[in-house]
């Protein structure tokens, strides 16, 4: 439960929580709803909540107390709109939500927005979902695209989405090779199981890939038989979108160059069992733990084999397999990584703690439990944290991006943040002001090197101590040029404070504010290399908005274009010099480049050394 006492209290939760501060002093001063209100309560509600603070002007950095004269007014006209459908489709406020806090006697009110459930999206504006629902992206309430709001109406009607029978597929769409493999998988694995007489069809039908769909009276494939056991030519014709990747990649480092890699090519059905077969053995290879491998089925399995089997089957049934987005499968010498399309249904920290399952793909779930290979519904997030645990490596890294396109990753780095190694590194870079930290801020800084960035919540994570505190802690560490502060509210993270430190063992030069190399025959900044006149009138376009945690897009992008007419400028140092949260700066990015107000200098849009000029004139 947090406490808030003052606004030093308020300030800290910015950085871990979506915060938003109206003024709500009305007309007449003594406190109305904010007329944009709706646009906030739908945007954390379909997100991840947030908190809304009624009675504060926010300025910059830091906010000022207005208050409210006559709460108990403001708060029964919170509830009379919230309940009133013409305003708004679905109210999920209960009083223990709201809270009036006397900070400074002065009445503030403390609205806390719980992010709304799969059956509860959208929540809408009005009485149309397709202009009325938003969501939160960076730092503002943005209208949904029709698409997300169709995700949304999906998800809250069908409970698994792989159940759907599929018009006109049927067992010919089967490849034989993968179900005859599944079906002697399972009679090893259940050899007196009746399922074992069935004939194929029946089978199938048993196990939930082929079905009659009562209400249409169609007989045929589920789009979970399809997926498991179907011809690559096939899934890719009803499910356009499908893709599967797997990659190895040979370095500890951010990279898409690749040493080995499967994917839907021609050479294989393409189908996802087939691929969880492949690549089951291409994750389990090589690891410094013994074990037993037969038929990709587990026997003699350590908790790490159990680990990384529970998080390549989770990726493989939350997948909303109608996204435009791959399921991708990294190995690296230091980690395992683990995407797939779409949000997480229930909230990340209920996952990890067990008990609670709302899958995606429940059919395609329940063919792998058939066969042994994955755990009770609701234990497999909970079981990958354990055994992480047990050889005291870094914490299993989940979590959500919904910048682009939604989806869910998983990080398992095979690293003990207080090794030697990890240490020296520190010490290397710090030198002797690394002898004067102790062990919570050593360990922040260790995350920071590993996963080469870090936030409030990751901090929180990891370290058992209080959400103040850390914000007191990431604070110093900034201030003592341990980390280098990024972006604004939620958005913040931290990166060790080095400018090009070259790692030898990582095989990586790191940079956080631009680019300098004389071989590319063209002047590429960091912030300390910008000459001071240019300096000075890139901080006269920023000063509009420099104490402003809200600028409309079309401002920003403006301001961008005016600042990359002095140059060629990374989005790291755009982000820098702007404050902003680095994906927000991004976007802005692809729309300008797409308009021809920007221009990159290298061909290949995912380079990672890639900057942008406004000028036309650019050498060559």
């Amino acid at each position: 439960m947090i406490k808030i006492d003052s606004k030093e209290d308020i300030l800290v939760l910015k950085e871990s929580f979506e915060i938003e501060f109206k003024k709500a002093t009305g007309k007449n001063g003594k406190g109305k709803l904010p007329n944009d209100f709706l646009e906030s309560y739908s945007a954390m509600a379909n997100t991840n909540g947030g908190n809304i603070f009624l009675g504060i002007e926010e300025n910059g950095d830091t906010i000022n107390l207005v208050g409210i004269k006559n709460p108990e007014e403001v708060i029964k006209e919170l509830f009379d709109t919230l309940n009133n459908p013409q305003k708004i489709n679905l109210n999920i406020l209960k009083n223990e939500h709201i809270q009036i806090l006397e900070i400074e006697q002065k009445n503030i009110i403390w609205i806390k927005i719980p992010k709304a459930t799969r059956k509860q999206k959208p929540i809408y504006k009005g009485q149309n979902p397709l202009i009325g629902t938003f969501v939160r992206q960076g730092e503002g309430d943005y209208k949904c695209k029709e698409e997300c709001v169709k995700r949304f109406l999906a998800e809250q009607i069908e409970d698994s989405r792989d159940s759907k029978v599929l018009k006109n597929f049927d067992f010919d769409d089967i490849e034989l090779s993968t179900f005859y493999a599944y079906r002697n998988i399972f009679k090893s694995h259940k050899p007196d199981h009746p399922f074992n007489a069935l004939s194929d069809l029946e089978f199938l039908k048993s196990i939930g890939g082929y079905k009659k769909d009562r209400e249409s009276g169609e007989i045929g494939l589920t789009i979970a038989g399809l997926l498991m056991f179907g011809k690559q030519n096939s899934i890719e014709e009803a499910l356009p979108y499908y893709m599967v990747d797997y990659q190895e990649r040979p370095r500890a480092v951010t990279e898409k160059r690749w040493i080995d890699r499967i994917y839907p090519d021609g050479t294989w059905s393409g189908n996802i069992f087939d691929f969880y077969r492949k690549v089951i053995a291409k994750l389990y290879e090589n690891l410094k733990i013994p074990f037993s491998l037969k038929e990709a089925q587990r026997e003699e399995d350590t908790p790490i084999h159990q680990a990384i089997r529970e998080a390549l089957i989770n990726a493989l049934v939350h997948t909303d397999y109608s996204e435009r987005l791959s399921i991708l499968i990294v190995k690296r010498p230091d980690m395992f990584g683990f995407r797939n399309p779409g949000l997480m249904r229930i909230p990340i920290e209920i996952a990890i703690k067990g008990g609670e399952s709302d899958c995606r793909n429940r059919n395609i779930q329940k063919m792998f439990m058939l066969i042994g290979y994955a755990e009770k519904a609701g234990s497999g997030i909970p079981k990958i944290y354990q055994s992480w645990s047990k050889y005291n490596w870094a914490k299993p890294l989940l979590y959500e991006k919904n910048e682009h396109h939604p989806q869910t990753l998983l990080e398992l780095r095979m690293i003990n943040l207080l090794d030697e190694e990890t240490i020296q590194k520190l010490k290397t870079i710090f030198s002797s002001s690394f002898n004067k930290l102790n062990e919570k801020e050593i360990m922040i800084l260790a995350t920071a090197y590993i996963e080469e960035e870090i936030n409030h919540k990751r901090v929180l994570e990891i370290l058992d101590i209080h959400p103040s505190d850390v914000s007191n802690i990431l604070k110093q560490l900034a201030k003592d040029g341990f980390l280098q502060k990024d972006g604004v509210g939620k958005g913040t993270t931290y990166k060790l404070a080095t400018e090009g430190i070259t790692d030898t063992t990582k095989g990586i030069t790191t940079s956080t504010e631009g680019i300098t190399d004389t071989t590319w025959g063209v002047r590429l900044y960091k912030r300390e290399e910008i000459p001071s006149d240019i300096l000075q009138e890139i901080e006269k376009i920023i000063s509009p908005i420099s104490n402003k945690q809200r600028v409309k897009k079309e401002v920003m992008q403006t301001i961008i274009i005016q600042i990359c007419k002095y140059g060629y400028f990374s989005p790291e140092l755009l982000s820098n010099l702007l404050h902003r949260n680095k994906d927000t700066i991004k976007d802005y990015i692809s729309e300008l480049v797409a308009k021809k107000f920007l221009f990159p200098y290298f061909s290949s849009p995912n380079s990672p050394k890639q900057v942008y000029t406004s000028k036309r004139d650019r050498e060559e």
